[in-house]
């Protein structure tokens, strides 16, 4: 999935739903289904089908690829509280995840640019792995060299954008605390997720 470099679009239309939360894909006709013509003819969905729809859609919002999914779904299950509450928090804490969070860039794809590229430090140290998982009173800021090029990208993020209360963020000044770990009601995506469906699919 990393290697993917078509449009962004053809995925929210593969799964049925937004997987930025960008006007392009917020406003696009997702009934169509992906291809010129869309889906020219339906198909009775399968149980198996809607599992692995409710787990691309993840997949698809946090930019990470099945091999991935599959290490978090494992320490989730590791976990003594519950798999898919474990397994959201995961997702939330991985490092790209916290800078779009922040309001530091529009989407998941410009986070893991950004990270990956060295431009992000935590606690003063930098850290280049997207999928790193930050912990309450971690501290995330911008390399000095990189805010001028990240102020303007950081300017883009839509003026609705929420913080979420788990984080505190001054996108003007790139700097970001993770005050703790999110809760089940903090966490929120462009669509509904069916974690059962999720948890049995993986399983």
């Amino acid at each position: 999935m990393g290697r993917y470099t078509g449009p962004k679009v053809k995925k929210s239309k593969r799964v049925r739903a937004p997987i930025a939360e960008t006007t392009k894909h917020m406003k696009a006709d997702l009934d169509r289904g992906p291809g010129q013509h869309g889906m020219s003819r339906r198909r009775k969905t399968t149980l198996f089908g809607e599992r692995l729809r409710e787990k691309q859609k993840l997949c698809f919002f946090y930019h990470v690829s099945d091999k991935q999914f599959r290490r978090l779904m494992a320490e989730a299950a590791r976990s003594p509280t519950n798999t898919a509450d474990k397994l959201n928090e995961l997702l939330e804490r991985r490092l790209d995840n916290v800078v779009r969070r922040a309001g530091f860039c529009r989407t998941i794809w410009q986070a893991r640019q950004v990270v990956v590229h060295g431009h992000i430090r935590v606690n003063g140290k930098k850290v280049d792995r997207p999928s790193y998982q930050v912990r309450a009173g971690d501290e995330i800021s911008v390399r000095e060299k990189s805010k001028k090029s990240l102020t303007a990208m950081a300017e883009s993020v839509d003026a609705g954008n929420i913080i979420p209360q788990w984080l505190t963020a001054d996108p003007e000044k790139l700097t970001c605390k993770v005050e703790r770990v999110p809760q089940q009601d903090e966490i929120f995506r462009p669509f509904d997720t069916n974690m059962l469906h999720v948890v049995e699919f993986i399983r």
